[in-house]
């Protein structure tokens, strides 16, 4: 890759993993609860997702997602399932016991399985990186070094929604703000999961 296209590709690649998302939208409302410091090593999750993913497209798992509809639909389905469990537990969550910050573990967990239950995660990661493969050069080698890259504009776009989270967070949240958030943020999983139900096999 040439400096020309690297300072094409980074910028993109931090807006692409800017844009709003089931997983963008969980690290805000994570932060808001466990803070920015928790929530922040959560983030591991997702690039661990993300580095799946890199390996699972450079072995071609992007072209069995375009041409089979059963291995689509499967992947997409569970995707949605896990949406809205995510969903039904923010909206179920007890506001009345003192913020009790959920660990970790569970934090990156959460993050990694909303990632790995999206499909239009494979074909939007293909898509994006194939702009930037040579022809010159074998493509398995450079899709890993363009995932690499991928990782740390992603990580960045990541803790910047962390950051925005851990900011609402620091205020005071009283059992109604909790509530609203709460809400709020089951809402938005909601949205996710129609969202990713509506989503259809590109061709």
């Amino acid at each position: 890759m040439t400096l020309e296209q690297l300072l094409i590709f980074l910028p993109a690649a931090l807006l692409l993993g800017a844009s709003p998302g089931a997983n963008n939208l969980l690290a805000f409302v994570s932060a808001t609860k466990a803070g920015w410091r928790l929530t922040a090593k959560s983030i591991l999750g997702r690039l661990a997702a993300w580095a799946v993913l890199v390996v699972l497209v450079s072995l071609s798992l992007d072209v069995l997602l375009r041409t089979s509809e059963v291995a689509f639909l499967i992947l997409k389905w569970i995707g949605v399932a896990y949406l809205l469990f995510l969903a039904v537990q923010f909206w179920r969550a007890d506001v009345s016991a003192e913020l009790k910050a959920p660990d970790v573990s569970t934090l990156m967990r959460r993050e990694f399985l909303t990632l790995m239950g999206d499909p239009k995660a494979y074909l939007l990661l293909t898509a994006f990186l194939l702009q930037f493969v040579s022809d010159t050069a074998q493509m398995m080698p450079q899709l890993f070094a363009l995932g690499a890259l991928y990782l740390v504009a992603e990580g960045v776009a990541a803790l910047l929604w962390v950051s925005a989270g851990a900011l609402l967070g620091v205020h005071a949240l009283t059992p109604l703000r909790r509530r609203i958030i709460n809400r709020a943020s089951s809402g938005l999983m909601g949205i996710a999961a129609v969202l990713l139900a509506r989503s259809e096999r590109t061709a």
